[in-house]
């Protein structure tokens, strides 16, 4: 792809750039995404893990989600023909996950499209040509720039070349927060999640129940986002430690310790949402915004407003 020119780039293959993506596609575009993570997944991911030679999985960002809107339903029963999603009634009479794990959907998507893993866009700018996305290894050109990134990482990018947009952007805030992901030798003597609006721990599942899922007792812990905040710099292996201790002194379960034990810290996880439309397109200088903080912040939120990206760049077309 380098110094190769596209039709369009999409920087970030979550929920959203994978929704433009594929509505670009299916209208006859060329489109090229690349994504920082290593694989399918964002707030969607899901890891792997060895315990006791037996390979296990956590969701440790998104837990679930809702499709209310009707086209995402669609979608969503589209992707429970596929065998990709499944009802987890735990959660809620609407509540779905992703399967064998929450990335499940995103998977499906992406491999229907040209994603470039592992490149992260450094700088981005717009010369008479077009626009030039430079990362660590090789530059990509492009006719037409859009973003489905967090608001912050979008913010930065486009501070120099595109200064309303970044505007837009660098107006959110979002929520951190710090993720335990705990598999213990036997079951612990808990509901299969467990929510709480005032302790240091605001969600708590038993990944192992979820559809799809087998193995040995896995929890995925979330600390609140003012626990997260307290503890935001402090070394993974401390907060790993740390967010057990409050997930056992806040169920009040008998004290275990645990087989595997790993954390990770989601800066960007709940956005605030910026009102007005659902995505951000600049016909002129052909640069656009996707994410769930222009839309919900929700896995759905994130997908419509994907779509909304697309339907607005085919309509200055």
């Amino acid at each position: 792809m380098d110094g190769n020119i596209s039709d369009i780039c999409i920087i970030g293959a979550g929920m959203a750039g994978l929704a433009c993506a594929t509505e670009l596609k299916e209208a006859g575009h060329s489109v090229c995404l690349i994504d920082k993570g290593r694989g399918p997944g964002g707030r969607m991911a899901s890891r792997r893990a060895d315990v006791a030679g037996q390979v296990v999985s956590f969701d440790h960002g998104a837990q679930y989600f809702t499709a209310r809107d009707e086209g995402f339903r669609k979608q969503v029963d589209s992707w429970n023909a596929l065998g990709v999603v499944a009802p987890w009634p735990e959660a809620g009479e609407d509540a779905w996950v992703g399967t064998p794990g929450m990335n499940g959907p995103i998977r499906a998507m992406a491999q229907h499209l040209p994603v470039e893993w592992s490149r992260r866009a450094e700088t981005v700018t717009r010369n008479a040509a077009g626009w030039q996305i430079d990362s660590e290894s090789a530059t990509i050109r492009a006719a037409t720039l859009l973003l489905a990134i967090p608001a912050e990482q979008a913010a930065d990018l486009l501070q120099g070349a595109a200064p309303r947009l970044a505007a837009t952007a660098g107006g959110v805030t979002s929520e951190p927060c710090w993720t335990a992901m705990a598999a213990f030798a036997k079951p612990l003597d808990l509901p299969d999640s467990i929510r709480s609006n005032d302790g240091p721990i605001a969600w708590a599942a038993r990944n192992s129940a979820k559809p799809g899922r087998t193995g040995t007792e896995c929890w995925v812990i979330h600390a609140s986002p003012a626990h997260s905040r307290e503890i935001i710099d402090r070394p993974k292996h401390e907060v790993a430690s740390l967010l057990v201790d409050d997930f056992f002194e806040q169920t009040g379960a008998k004290p275990a310790a645990p087989v595997h034990l790993a954390a990770h810290r989601w800066l960007y996880a709940m956005p605030q949402t910026v009102e007005g439309e659902a995505a951000r397109f600049d016909a002129e200088a052909r640069i656009g915004l996707a994410g769930d903080y222009l839309h919900s912040p929700r896995v759905e939120g994130a997908w419509l407003s994907g779509k909304a990206l697309a339907h607005k760049m085919l309509g200055a077309v």
